[in-house]
């Protein structure tokens, strides 16, 4: 890719699109040309708030694709829409960040994969959570050694009430009711990627994965899917676990998701914590580290749940201009996908699901 800065089009102005658009709106090497949404007026509305009113607008993909200045595609829909979105795209020559979670079955997954490799341009999963700056220290730190030998990750994702979060629309909160849409629930699954890709991203691939999710029904009769664990064992007598609740009163510091994700990895000389994922409860240190009998806490980093999208898209454009790979690649985002889909089928069959290694 010569062309500086990169023709960015975003597909699906929704609520999240607002955080995929920062670093595109201050990078150097990358520019928003064209918005597409079924809804035009919405992406009228995000083109002003952005300040990019002199970008293309149109409600159709195909003529989004169709348009020259555009080399990267950011696919920003609902799940059962992301396979089509995305082999259309990668047809039309384009590079591809495509929203998590890439597809809603491991099928489709594959078709995905097969044309990602076939491609001549990059096509990345989108995952912000392992760019998060706390757990970018947290890795840092376990690569230095911090802890000795990672034996276990637990994860708690506990959802609340906030008075400073922002307002999600109904139409964001109607599709993931549906399962045919969505692929699974909306705090497992959807929201749950990001905890599957967290644990994978510390300890790599499951070999066992067994689930219990619940259901709360709200008082609007939407539901979630709360309250859940889910457990996997890891090669080498490694484990974890996600546990997922939602606290109808629990109110929560945040200006995005009314949630909070704490992150515990214990190792064979020390454990560290991670704090402050989409919200936080008080004010606890974004990373603490135990070892040799002290208690050493990490502040000097940004929190702000923006910062995790911000690096996961400067980090892909720095791919882009040095022919590195992508974090997530399509295959591994299949890996995430499969970890995620587990838990669904254990939940679904009450037995452990187990990978062949």
């Amino acid at each position: 890719m010569s062309r500086t800065p990169i023709g960015v089009g975003i597909v699906g102005t929704g609520r999240i699109s607002d955080l995929h658009a920062i670093e595109y709106l201050q990078s150097a090497n990358g520019r928003i040309v064209a918005l597409c949404d079924r809804d035009a007026s919405l992406a009228e509305g995000r083109a002003a708030a952005w300040g990019v009113s002199d970008v293309a607008i149109t409600d159709d993909l195909d003529e989004l694709l169709a348009r020259p200045d555009v080399d990267l595609v950011e696919i920003l829909l609902p799940h059962h829409l992301h396979l089509e979105a995305a082999l259309k795209a990668i047809a039309a020559g384009k590079i591809v960040s495509l929203q998590k979670p890439m597809c809603v079955s491991l099928d489709e997954a594959d078709r995905l994969v097969a044309a990602a490799d076939g491609a001549d341009r990059p096509v990345k999963i989108f995952e912000n959570f392992i760019f998060y700056p706390p757990v970018l220290r947290a890795r840092q730190l376990i690569d230095d050694g911090a802890i000795g030998t990672p034996l276990s990750i637990r994860i708690k994702s506990n959802a609340g009430t906030s008075q400073t979060a922002w307002a999600i629309p109904k139409g964001a909160t109607a599709w993931r009711q549906d399962r045919s849409k969505s692929g699974g629930g909306p705090l497992v699954f959807d929201d749950g990627h990001h905890k599957f890709a967290l644990a994978w991203h510390f300890m790599g691939n499951p070999s066992d994965v067994h689930a219990f999710i619940g259901k709360t029904t709200l008082h609007d009769d939407t539901w979630l899917d709360a309250q859940s664990i889910v457990s996997f064992r890891f090669p080498d007598n490694r484990i974890g676990n996600l546990e997922v609740v939602y606290s109808p009163e629990l109110e929560i510091a945040t200006q995005h998701y009314a949630q909070d994700d704490r992150v515990e990895i214990t190792g064979s000389k020390g454990v560290l914590w991670i704090n402050c994922g989409h919200g936080r409860l008080g004010n606890p240190p974004p990373v603490a580290l135990y070892r040799d009998g002290s208690l050493t806490t990490y502040d000097d980093m940004p929190t702000g749940w923006e910062e995790s999208f911000v690096l996961s898209t400067r980090h892909f454009l720095n791919a882009i201009a040095n022919g590195s790979p992508p974090v997530l690649t399509a295959a591994e985002g299949r890996q995430v996908l499969r970890f995620a889909l587990a838990a669904e089928e254990s939940a679904r069959t009450g037995k452990t699901v187990t990978f062949d290694a």
